[in-house]
């Protein structure tokens, strides 16, 4: 016989295989994102009566459901497109989320009807941003890398800071005695935005020691099963010990040990082969936490109640999208005056209609479950219903309609001829990936010396193939041969920057003289960046670097040159 718990863990795996299955199927047939498809068989399982027959706790979402969630988001982000639109980013995800927080929480104290802080907590668990849909959208469109880094940049942010701000107004809910009432001062206030400071101060300096640490583990390995495992120790390791034991933000380390591992990690520390399996598996692991996810709500939250409370996620919608234009158009605009990023209008219209919420929120309010009295949370029922409606909408209605809005708006700039380039480079990758495979195969024994020359030499075959048909692309369309050139100079430079951290750490070179030969490889970086150099302009950054050395040392120009 099958025990209370074990019948419940069974039915709890069949309800989530069966949506799972009918989820992608929908996707498949109906071309939509798996995350829309997902939504909707939530939904057929909440009408059909599904339950999972098993409670979900605050600390349950937190600990098990976010950190993956995080963490492969974090670890595909490309670290040098972030850094160049780092300015927006941060702008929009820091001060633009706390006001958005601030003014849709006082308006939604009047507009739903609730305590203030109650209105503030949803206001943090709905607006950080969760691009899932829109960025699968966005690669199948073929839409600027740029407008893809500014959307999937400011949500990692936001939702490290949304947590905090969220953590922080539910400490001050439970000390309220769930009544939601609090009287704000300047003192409760600098204490809050310390807080806020510290827990994410501390929170990335946990996850930038903790993917260091990993870091140099898999440096010496080259076990990808064995550095699959290393990831996930690292994704909840970092939260646990940043949110349990040292009390600051778990989401925030969990976000930097991601962007650490998975932008100088993938470089320098994984195999072609290591990379594919870590990232592969990743991307798994996020896919069967969002279909938990949608299922849980769709489950927990009873269609009679999204009706019950349809005024109040209509009233929803509309703040929390008018909010989002109210924060994109000022804060852009300001920093397009300040500094010269230039982000255009058109895509802050994409911005603006392209802030889902989905996972982050769902997750979120699936933890308010009860007070530390015991007592039913204050208007769970109308904050679940009213972050599904939200997050329901913003999949459903804004994810599909942006394709048309690119289209209207004529964003969609990736070329027929850029997209055979990535499949022509993609494929190339995948071949070397294979040679090295039967390499290794053959060296361990496994693979028997006939073979291997097989293998070999028709792999060899596709890559000469493959790069002849690259260099007769490269020759034709001319911006592309650019954007490699610079693709390629960018990691070839971050290369001799970290071979000399590691000579000055050796005591190759002293200090004073890595700190010269850094500052001539930034000089490089930075017109990189700026898409202002090509290969042919190397000597000249190199020249004008030791010119002025030189200079320092009474040496003339013309002595220089001979």
């Amino acid at each position: 016989m099958v025990g209370g718990l074990e019948a419940e863990l069974l039915d709890l795996l069949a309800v989530f295989i069966i949506a799972a299955t009918v989820g992608v199927g929908v996707a498949k047939v109906g071309r939509v994102p798996y995350t829309i498809a997902l939504l909707l068989a939530g939904l057929a399982a909440s009408v059909l009566g599904v339950e999972l027959g098993i409670d979900l706790t605050h600390d349950v979402i937190l600990l098990v459901l976010l950190p993956p969630l995080l963490f492969e988001g974090a670890a595909t982000t490309d670290l040098e497109r972030f850094r160049r639109n780092l300015a927006p980013i941060l702008a929009l995800a820091v001060p633009g989320l706390l006001v958005s927080i601030v003014v849709l929480g006082y308006v939604g104290q009047v507009a739903f009807g609730f305590p203030l802080l109650v209105a503030l907590l949803f206001a943090a668990m709905i607006l950080p941003t969760d691009p899932v849909s829109v960025l699968a959208l966005f690669e199948e469109l073929g839409a600027p890398e740029r407008l893809a880094t500014l959307v999937e940049g400011e949500s990692l942010i936001n939702d490290g800071v949304g947590v905090v701000v969220f953590s922080t107004l539910l400490a001050l809910v439970y000390e309220s005695g769930g009544d939601g009432t609090i009287t704000f001062s300047a003192a409760l206030v600098g204490e809050v935005g310390l807080g806020i400071v510290v827990a994410s101060l501390g929170g990335a300096a946990v996850g930038l020691v903790a993917g260091y640490v990993v870091y140099r583990v898999m440096v010496n390995l080259n076990e990808h099963m064995t550095e699959i495992v290393l990831t996930a120790i690292l994704a909840y390791g970092s939260f646990l010990v940043a949110e349990h034991y040292l009390g600051v933000s778990g989401v925030i380390a969990t976000v930097v040990s991601g962007l650490f591992i998975g932008n100088r990690g993938a470089e320098y520390a994984m195999s072609p082969q290591t990379k594919l399996s870590i990232f592969n598996a990743w991307d798994t692991a996020a896919f069967v936490v969002n279909t938990f996810i949608f299922v849980a709500i769709g489950t927990t939250t009873p269609v009679e109640q999204l009706v019950a409370h349809g005024r109040l996620i209509a009233i929803a919608i509309v703040l929390v999208v008018g909010v989002r234009a109210l924060a994109v158009y000022p804060i852009v605009g300001l920093v397009n005056r300040l500094r010269p990023v230039d982000v255009p209008l058109d895509y802050q219209h994409v911005m603006v209609w392209g802030g889902l919420h989905a996972s982050i929120p769902i997750a979120l309010v699936l933890g308010l479950e009860t007070l530390p009295s015991g007592a039913p949370f204050p208007h769970r029922e109308a904050l679940r219903a009213m972050v599904f409606g939200v997050a329901g909408f913003s999949l459903v209605v804004q994810g599909l309609t942006m394709g048309t809005l690119l289209d209207r708006l004529d964003v969609v700039t990736r070329s027929a001829e850029a997209e055979l380039y990535e499949l022509l480079v993609g494929r190339a990758r995948a071949v070397d990936s294979a040679l090295e495979s039967a390499e290794a195969l053959r060296a361990a024994g496994q693979l028997s010396e006939a073979t291997y020359e097989e293998f070999t030499a028709e792999y060899e075959r596709e890559t000469a193939d493959l790069q002849a048909a690259i260099h007769e692309l490269l020759e034709e369309y001319p911006d592309l041969r650019r954007e490699e050139v610079l693709a390629g100079e960018r990691q070839v430079l971050r290369r001799e920057k970290a071979a000399i951290s590691d000579a000055a750490r050796s005591g190759l070179v002293a200090d004073d003289v890595a700190e010269d030969l850094i500052q001539e490889v930034d000089l490089k970086l930075d017109r990189v960046r700026g898409g202002e150099r090509t290969v042919g302009a190397r000597r000249e950054a190199y020249e004008e670097f030791w010119r002025a050395r030189a200079a320092e040392f009474g040496i003339e120009a013309a002595e220089m040159d001979e």
